[in-house]
């Protein structure tokens, strides 16, 4: 997938912030950062750049991941010998693209027993649907023209999830592992969308349902927000001065 690389900036402008209580880290550094009366920063010939420019997990944050609640079913067992069969790093090899679904197959057992692939992708695709509450949200926001990339750890698959809920139409898919080769909470991958982005982490805001994922991108400065569900995140977005 080509990327469509942004023309660098020297300006740092912070969008204007509006956190009562600022507890983390990130936070109070985004705080400081100078505030400005108009949530813009100059590019150049690319015009005004809206900030805070959002970066999205997706499973389970915008859409239901269907590996919790269909798979164990489609394999006929519980989730947990599903994972004691399951070989121990292969979908994570599928997410960072290092091999493909056909050598996913062949390895997704630890003892290499066949399975249905295509029926496997069925399942899938028939499990994806948008989180509750956040298909509005994420349409408010794009009416507000706030810039958003997907950023996930998710493998080729995340192109039938397009084609089924069409999550273009709202943000970029800029970010997925099966892309970049790495995967959350690496700090790599962090420090890699910063400089695609080319802004200062405080301009950008980071929703991941995992904890350890957000905390990961506050440590490298950038905002994270914990989603919980489609109001907490409306309202946390909120007090960031987020316009939905």
């Amino acid at each position: 997938m080509a990327f469509v690389l942004l023309r660098p900036t020297t300006a740092t402008v912070s969008f204007p912030l509006k956190l009562k209580h600022p507890t983390s880290n990130s936070r109070n550094m985004a705080i400081k950062i100078i505030n400005s009366s108009s949530n813009t920063t100059s590019t150049g010939d690319n015009g005004n750049r809206k900030l805070p420019i959002l970066l999205f997990d997706i499973m389970d944050t915008i859409v239901r991941d269907p590996f919790y609640h269909d798979v164990p079913v489609f394999f006929r067992m519980p989730m947990e010998e599903l994972l004691e069969c399951k070989h121990p790093t292969a979908w994570i090899e599928f997410e960072k693209g290092l091999i493909n679904e056909t050598e996913l197959a062949r390895k997704f057992f630890k003892d290499g027993r066949d399975f249905d692939l295509e029926g496997l992708k069925n399942c899938m695709r028939r499990g994806y649907s948008y989180i509750e509450g956040v298909e509005g949200l994420l349409r408010g926001l794009k009416q507000n023209n706030y810039e958003m990339h997907a950023f996930t750890n998710y493998p080729i698959w995340y192109e039938m999830i397009e084609d089924k809920l069409k999550l273009s139409t709202f943000l970029s898919w800029t970010f997925c592992s099966c892309t970049i080769g790495k995967r959350k909470p690496e700090p790599d991958f962090y420090l890699e969308v910063l400089r695609h982005l080319d802004v200062e982490p405080a301009s950008c805001v980071f929703i991941d349902d995992r904890m350890r994922n957000v905390e990961a991108a506050k440590d490298v400065g950038i905002v994270g927000l914990h989603f919980k569900n489609a109001d907490s995140l409306r309202q946390d977005l909120s007090l960031l001065g987020i316009d939905i």
